[in-house]
């Protein structure tokens, strides 16, 4: 039997190698050996997908690179989740996220870290993907009744569109009763202020203890 330790390095091995096979082999071996599912993730895909988001920044790795590490990532987290949903057991979800990456921005992997560790903690998620329209924000805010709206912005030119998803939502009716969350690499809180955003979410574990402290 392999141990946890080796079992969390093959799960960030299989991110490293764009390997979905093999991420979602090692979510299931570490299910078999009872590891908590949050620490694979944890330990293993989010540091792997940190490791990678490193190469990107400094060109080592390009984005064709991030996208196939995010589906290997997702393909063990799928495995996963019905295992983190037994944990949070039927206890009624903290709050209800809409998420996604903006119009005009095809990478996700901040995101995708920042949909898993909130999964984890017990909100309900409703991950729109990359390259989301701004009406696509606030249609399924509306229909889920959604208490955060989180978008992320990786390039200067996609972050201004965060700007419309607060007019937007404004103009649905719907701004009032809910948060709105903003992150992303050229994103900060200077920003998150001057568009009114509530929410400036620096990195995962940011996001997490911040949403914490409201629900």
């Amino acid at each position: 039997m392999a141990t946890k330790e080796q079992i969390i390095a093959k799960a960030k091995a299989a991110i490293l190698d764009f390997d979905e096979d093999a991420a979602a082999e090692a979510a299931e071996e570490s299910l078999a050996a009872g590891i908590n599912p949050a620490e694979v993730i944890q330990d293993g895909y989010t540091a792997a997908m940190n490791e990678i988001g490193e190469q990107f920044e400094a060109g080592t790795l390009f984005l064709p690179h991030v996208i196939a590490a995010s589906e290997a990532m997702n393909a063990g987290v799928a495995v996963l989740t019905p295992a983190l949903e037994k944990l949070g057991g039927e206890t009624k979800s903290k709050a209800k996220v809409v998420i996604g990456t903006i119009e005009g921005d095809i990478h996700s992997i901040g995101k995708d870290i920042v949909a898993t560790m909130l999964k984890i903690e017990g909100y309900q998620i409703f991950d729109l993907g990359r390259d989301v329209p701004i009406k696509t924000f606030v249609e399924k805010a509306k229909q889920v009744g959604a208490q955060v709206v989180a978008s992320s912005a990786l390039m200067t030119t996609t972050m201004v569109n965060q700007i419309q998803i607060e007019e937007q939502l404004k103009e649905a009716g719907v701004r009032g009763s809910l948060k709105t969350m903003v992150g992303g690499a050229p994103v900060t809180l200077d920003w998150a202020k001057k568009i009114g955003a509530d929410i400036y979410g620096e990195n995962a574990t940011d996001v997490v203890n911040k949403l914490n402290a409201i629900f």
